[in-house]
């Protein structure tokens, strides 16, 4: 297969110096391009500001902001037979970017939002028969509920949800609990485990999705 990945977080400035992020890591996202690697499938990843290495055999594009994200996506988008889109992309941005550094003495800037590019809506025309689409829901509560809503709403096959209120998991850990829901109805629960396994878990549901569309 051809796996086309998104990983780690994305940064909308504020000022030259300012930006707003989110705890992603990107390590998730990273355990998911290794296992594809190490299942021999080829793979593309399109990388946030991350401190961690990616895998050498990935090919590597590296993006700063939503947008940036969201055209490196679809530029990609055709290469693929497998999306999983494992990044935590900002939600807000500013209007207006202030061209020179908030100064503190100034008080509390007024920062008028917009929302960023919903990247998984935004691709959902451009998806083929053929390919499987894959997301991330990142919760902190009623996760079974947003997971089950994002499932239908950004047309996926899979995504795959997770609790990131726990210390012991989520952002910043080398561990995990994923929960899949498969588009068609089943749900395939996962204990706490490494990131690396449950990329590994992950992997070989896309691969069944995957040869079943080929049929």
């Amino acid at each position: 297969m051809k796996v086309l990945v998104t990983a780690g977080p994305t940064r909308e400035a504020l000022d030259p110096v300012r930006f707003i992020s989110n705890r992603s890591s990107g390590k998730m996202g990273v355990a998911v391009a290794a296992a594809a690697l190490r299942a021999g499938h080829q793979v593309r990843l399109i990388l946030g500001p991350v401190a961690i290495q990616a895998p050498r055999r990935a090919a590597i594009v590296r993006v700063t902001t939503a947008a940036e994200m969201l055209a490196a996506t679809k530029m990609n988008l055709r290469w693929c037979d497998v999306l999983v889109m494992a990044a935590a992309v900002a939600d807000w941005r500013p209007k207006k970017v202030a061209p020179l550094k908030l100064k503190k003495s100034d008080g509390p800037p007024r920062i008028e939002w917009e929302a960023t590019p919903d990247i998984l809506k935004s691709i959902a025309p451009l998806k083929k028969k053929s390919q499987v689409f894959c997301g991330f829901a990142a919760e902190t509560d009623r996760i079974a509920q947003e997971a089950q809503r994002k499932l239908r709403d950004k047309n996926l096959d899979v995504i795959a949800a997770n609790d990131v209120s726990k210390k012991d998991r989520g952002f910043g850990s080398d561990r995990n609990a994923l929960t899949i829901y498969l588009a068609d109805g089943r749900v395939r629960r996962g204990a706490l485990e490494t990131k690396i396994k449950c990329a590994e878990r992950l992997m070989d549901v896309l691969e069944e999705i995957f040869a079943q569309k080929k049929k």
